[in-house]
């Protein structure tokens, strides 16, 4: 593993046990995701992926880095961003992804913590990049199209992706995954789940730099050699035109993505296999989209910390509401708060080891995620007697509303900067079509309006983030030492 990784891991004795299938001690992950033939990147023209393989080669070979050197890829979902992304691992560089609404102040977050020296974008975001930090620029338009790159000869534990996890509380927690790792979750949960074929067309909403997105449009149907058809347009019509356009077998996407098609018209005849993650997928949306469409949704659970989903069921053997049994390769269990197994159905922390894991970057909160070589998700889940797994709740404050987790911490501090605004607190708001919002207490020193409030914080942070409900309180509910009782204002929400 590269000396950077190695000074920025955490000890040998914090990691978690890792059971990865076998591979050779030499691999590059970009070589292997190219080893075929036929038709590979589907946009308004479809690349071969000999045409893809000469695209990344180009991209290689224009950011003349050194093994080791981490690149921020800042981009949509879109046929050059795949390219540069494999161009990055073909180069021996690290792949530190990042979503387009993302502004200048979260990108240099990500860059200081990353130690990013280089960066990708497309032109019409380069401004936000160059407002973040230094870094060495490129944009797309300005990189060779085709070219010749000797791929790195990199070692199969050298760190190919630092990727962040979207909207925790204090720091950003950048998460270490290898060339193994990112082989590791194609050949447990792509290959047994989802059984992909060549002649499958891979798509969906969630971004490249989200890892659920990253397996959907990257990982998963160039490992089997299938195709890929990002599309960055947003919304449930774009999705269902994408659909009939390109003849998506494969939908990667949130439930409330899925409720959204299921008032589209559309041509979805094409699906065979739909994902879904981020959130819990309720029944009655499983059951109503397997009445529209004949396809029974395949949910999971993933993290950015284990890379991509470790809990599912082949969709021959789901049962809706679960999110089904640990994919092979992983092992699963409910513990209580001295990691003992709990009985079947007991509520307790989803403990999980296997073929990835989680291994931050740089961070104490290492020490509580993994535990005696478990990961501790910060989910609240309980087993039954089948060995179906029933998400319960979050264990922490994180807000996931349509698929995203944000940080209820950021959003208060984007309001805080706000002059009317005296004191603010942020919690999750039940809502039918986003299954949370973010929901805003605010306490003001000056007239103001939560239209104004709301803007505001859009210009601040991803404007996802913003608070879609404001209510103005005359004082936030607190404990005798001062502290904002939460556990009020949820109860309020």
């Amino acid at each position: 593993m590269d000396t950077f990784a190695q000074d920025r891991l955490p000890p040998r004795h914090l990691w978690p046990r890792l059971e990865p299938p076998p591979y050779p001690e030499r691999l590059n992950a970009a070589v292997e995701l190219l080893r075929h033939d036929g038709p590979a990147v589907r946009g308004e023209t479809t690349w071969s992926y000999d045409e893809l393989d000469a695209r990344s080669s180009a991209i290689a070979g224009a950011l003349r880095i050194e093994p080791g050197t981490r690149v921020l890829l800042h981009s949509a979902n879109t046929p050059e961003a795949i390219a540069a992304w494999l161009g990055i691992l073909k180069a021996g560089g690290i792949v530190v992804a990042t979503m387009p609404l993302l502004r200048a102040g979260e990108i240099a977050k990500v860059i200081d913590k990353a130690e990013v020296s280089h960066a990708i974008t497309e032109a019409r975001l380069a401004e936000e990049v160059v407002r973040a930090g230094e870094v060495a620029l490129h944009t797309f338009d300005e990189l060779p199209v085709r070219g010749d790159f000797e791929p790195v000869d990199t070692a199969a534990d050298d760190v190919a992706i630092i990727a962040f996890t979207s909207g925790t509380t204090g720091p950003p927690k950048g998460c270490v995954h290898c060339h193994r790792d990112l082989l590791a979750t194609c050949d447990t949960f792509a290959r047994h789940i989802l059984d992909p074929q060549p002649g499958d067309v891979f798509s969906g909403t969630p971004p490249l730099a989200f890892t659920f997105g990253l397996g959907g449009h990257v990982l998963f149907p160039l490992r089997f050699g299938a195709s890929t058809a990002p599309f960055a347009k947003p919304g449930p019509e774009a999705t269902a035109e994408a659909i009939a356009r390109h003849g998506i077998t494969t939908l990667f996407t949130a439930p409330t993505a899925y409720r959204a098609l299921l008032r589209t018209e559309g041509d979805f005849s094409s699906l065979h296999t739909c994902v879904s993650a981020g959130e819990p997928l309720p029944a009655g949306v499983s059951d109503a989209w397997f009445k529209k469409t004949g396809v029974r949704i395949v949910d999971g659970i993933g993290s950015t910390e284990m890379l991509h989903i470790f809990i599912a069921s082949p969709a021959h053997e789901v049962k809706p509401g679960s999110v089904g049994r640990p994919v092979p390769g992983y092992q699963a269990r409910i513990v209580g708060p001295d990691m003992r197994t709990l009985p079947a159905n007991e509520i307790g922390r989803l403990a999980v080891q296997g073929a990835t894991g989680c291994r931050y970057l740089d961070d104490p909160r290492q020490s509580t995620y993994v535990v005696d070589g478990w990961n501790l998700t910060g989910d609240a889940f309980s087993m039954d007697a089948d060995g179906y797994f029933w998400f319960q709740a979050r264990t922490d404050d994180m807000i996931i509303s349509a698929g995203y987790n944000i940080s209820g911490f950021e959003v208060e501090a984007a309001l805080l900067e706000h002059p009317a605004v005296a004191e603010c607190a942020v919690v999750a708001a039940p809502d039918p079509e986003r299954g949370h919002v973010v929901k805003a207490f605010v306490v003001t020193a000056a007239q103001t309006t939560a239209k104004e409030l709301q803007d505001h914080v859009k210009a601040r942070i991803a404007p996802y983030k913003y608070p879609r409900q404001v209510e103005f309180l005359d004082a936030l509910p607190r404990t005798p030492t001062g502290k904002v009782q939460r556990t009020v204002l949820r109860e309020w929400a």
